[in-house]
């Protein structure tokens, strides 16, 4: 589930995952693909909180305990390995 605010040149988008993993982290097009470990909430969701260029794309998906998972509801964009990444449009 994502939460996306944008204010001018900027966007905050909150990335969050569902309860249920041990281990997940974020990896996306922003930053080389270099994974981005997510909290834990009290709740067991895993967050975090990006700030972005408003106006920018981004692929991106989640590594959740070595399971490459993709946000619902995004448009998916097919990568060279065989998988699919989610596309982040701000």
């Amino acid at each position: 589930m994502l939460k996306i605010t944008k204010r001018g040149a900027r966007a905050w988008v909150t990335f969050t995952f569902p309860a249920g993993r041990e281990n997940v982290r974020l990896k996306g097009s922003w930053n080389g693909w270099r994974p981005e470990a997510m909290r834990r909430k009290k709740n067991g969701d895993f967050y975090l909180m990006k700030v972005l260029p408003a106006g920018s794309s981004h692929e991106f998906g989640y590594d959740a305990d070595g399971e490459w998972v993709v946000e619902e509801g995004l448009p998916r964009v097919a990568t060279p390995f065989g998988s699919e990444n989610a596309l982040l449009q701000l």
